[in-house]
């Protein structure tokens, strides 16, 4: 029997057959020796292939083979990998410029991480309606550095409901991870988008300007569907998907070789092509365009700072904070 994993709770694995059976499912005890280097063997999107047993439960006895995925540093093990999602056509990364701020290096480790495995990333800038003046400017200036690199950025207000009709058209017939720090309200966001989803949300701790940790685990939720589920041939799609995810404080790349780092960072690489050595890290090397790029501001200070910091990562451990 056939399925795709909808929900992951750690231990069991809730799995959708091909007749819309749900059954809560487990690994078989073989499936952590066959070395995957990872804390979860199986993610939500993936399809995999049941056992069933007397209980009306089912073991997982073998995994499709993945489109993609999106794989982060495990928070807790150096020497191992976390998928946060397997077999989606986008990600949808919400930042916050405040309450709580996200940080360029996060955004530019994750569209990295992205890049990496051929994901497309739509930027969500949320909670418009909180912010001051110059936190709108400041807003207004991450959203042209992003755009200007080729990524799809929307304004939006989760709370308000603000850009969402703008959002909406870009979901509709897609599986969609949505992801980003605690607090910068995603569970929000899919309140808003799937009305009955109820997800539990929190504040933000005035302390600290961080997230609270509403999502303890990942699933796939439906969206509702629409006029759009049909398309200009007469057939019908899938309204689409949202694959909700536990918020990360850190996004720890992993198996990306420094070799292999320019090409993740879309401008960077377009201006790699013109440095002197061809396997140049634009870090000292004669010649490097990549360096002279960011001295004439045609390459973001912070994006070439984002590129360094993941150039060192063989030595770090200042992103595995635990979720």
């Amino acid at each position: 029997m056939k399925g795709l994993v909808i929900k992951n709770t750690g231990s069991w694995y809730t799995v959708k057959t091909d007749d819309g059976t749900v059954i809560e499912s487990k690994i078989k005890g073989n499936f952590r020796l066959k070395g995957i280097r990872s804390t979860n063997p199986v993610a939500v999107g993936d399809y995999v292939q049941l056992i069933t047993n007397q209980e009306g439960t089912a073991f997982i006895s073998a995994i499709d083979d993945r489109r993609n995925y999106i794989i982060r540093k495990s928070p807790n093990l150096s020497k191992q990998s976390h998928i946060l999602a397997a077999n989606i056509d986008q990600a949808l990364l919400v930042v916050t410029v405040n309450y709580p701020q996200t940080s360029t290096t996060f955004i530019d480790r994750f569209l990295a991480g992205a890049e990496a495995y051929r994901v497309p990333v739509v930027l969500a800038f949320n909670k418009c309606d909180i912010l001051s003046e110059e936190e709108l400017h400041y807003e207004r200036m991450m959203m042209t550095l992003y755009g200007h690199i080729g990524y799809q950025c929307i304004k939006l207000s989760a709370a308000t409901g603000e850009g969402i009709d703008r959002l909406l058209p870009l979901l509709v017939g897609k599986v969609t991870l949505l992801s980003g720090n605690s607090g910068v309200g995603k569970s929000t966001l899919i309140n808003r988008l799937i009305p009955g989803a109820s997800l539990r949300t929190a504040e933000i701790s005035d302390a600290h300007n961080t997230g609270m940790h509403t999502t303890t685990f990942s699933e796939m939720l439906e969206l509702p569907a629409g006029g759009d589920t049909v398309t200009e041939e007469g057939e019908s799609r899938h309204p689409g998907y949202l694959i909700d995810t536990p918020g990360i404080k850190g996004f720890g790349t992993f198996d990306i070789e420094p070799e292999e780092l320019t090409s993740y960072f879309k401008e960077i690489f377009e201006f790699s092509k013109d440095c002197k050595f061809s396997n140049c890290t634009h870090t000292h090397e004669p010649g490097c365009a990549v360096r002279k790029a960011v001295e004439e501001h045609y390459i973001s200070e912070s994006r070439y700072q984002s590129y360094l910091s993941m150039l060192d990562d063989k030595e770090e451990n200042k992103y595995r904070e635990a979720f």
